[in-house]
C-alpha cells in the first residue's frame, strides 16, 4: 500500500507532561545512570519535530493524537510518525502501553501490534526499508528486517514474558543503536540483540491495528 507523507504538529491545548504512577519503581531505567543526559523528542503537547506517513488522504489528526502529555495512536489506518532528523548511534527511551480490551482475560491472547522502525531508508512509505523493533505485545523487542536487509538477531521470549507488565500498564523500552548493532530492553531487561547492515536513518513509531500510547520519548546521542 502506498503512503503519502503528511507533516502535522497536531497542536492541542497544552497538557501536563506524561508522568509515572507515584510509588512505582522506574524499572526501565535500571541499566542507566539516569536520564539526565537524554534530550526529549516529544514536548508533551504536539508532534513538533515529527512527520506522519499514512495512506492516501488519511487525516493524521484522527490517527495520532496528543492527550494529557501522551501520544495516543489509534491503530487505524496503518502508518507511522517519524523523526524529522536522522540518527546513527544513540539510546532511545520511551514508555508504551496498549489500551486494555474490556473483555481480555488472558494477556497471552492479546494481539495488539505496533513497532519501532529503526534506520529508515529511502522513500517514506508503508512500509519503508528499515529494521523493525517489534511492538507487538507478545513479542516486543524482536528485531527483524522490513525489505531486503542482511541481519542476525537473537530474541529472548522468556525474558520478555517476565519483564513485561500487564496489558494496559506502562512499560519502558530502551533501544541502543551502535554501528549497526541494535539491543532492546523492556523494563531494564534485555530481550533482543543483534546486528544489521543498516547503521543510520530516522526512526518511527507505528500505527498498526491496535490503540497504543507513547510518552517520555527521549534520546541520548552516542559518540
Amino acid at each position: 500500500m502506498e503512503g503519502a507523507t503528511h507533516v502535522s504538529h497536531l497542536a492541542r491545548a497544552p497538557g501536563r507532561p506524561g508522568g509515572r504512577r507515584p510509588g512505582r519503581p522506574l524499572r526501565g531505567f535500571g541499566s542507566l545512570a539516569g536520564d539526565g543526559d537524554f534530550d526529549p523528542l516529544f514536548n508533551g503537547k504536539d508532534l513538533t519535530g515529527w512527520k506522519t506517513v499514512l495512506p492516501g488522504k488519511s487525516d493524521p489528526d484522527k490517527t495520532f493524537q496528543v492527550k494529557d502529555g501522551v501520544i495516543v495512536v489509534t491503530g487505524n489506518p496503518n502508518g507511522y510518525f517519524h523523526t524529522d532528523k536522522s540518527y546513527k548511534n544513540y539510546v532511545l527511551l520511551l514508555d508504551w502501553k496498549y489500551k486494555r480490551p474490556d473483555n481480555l482475560d488472558d494477556d497471552e491472547k492479546f494481539g495488539g501490534n505496533s513497532g519501532i522502525l529503526v534506520h529508515i531508508q529511502g522513500e517514506h512509505k508503508i512500509w519503508p526499508r528499515c529494521m523493525e523493533v517489534q511492538g507487538m505485545n507478545r513479542e516486543f523487542g524482536r528485531t527483524f528486517p522490513v525489505g531486503q536487509v542482511k541481519n542476525d538477531f537473537k530474541f529472548d521470549a522468556a525474558a520478555l514474558k517476565k519483564a513485561r507488565n500487564k496489558v494496559g500498564e506502562w512499560n519502558t523500552a530502551e533501544i541502543t543503536c551502535k554501528d549497526g548493532t541494535i539491543t532492546t530492553k523492556v523494563n531494564g531487561v534485555e530481550v533482543c540483540t543483534g546486528n544489521s547492515e543498516l547503521t543510520e536513518g530516522p526512526f518511527g513509531l507505528q500505527s498498526e491495528g491496535a490503540e497504543i500510547h507513547f510518552k517520555n520519548i527521549k534520546i541520548k546521542v552516542l559518540d
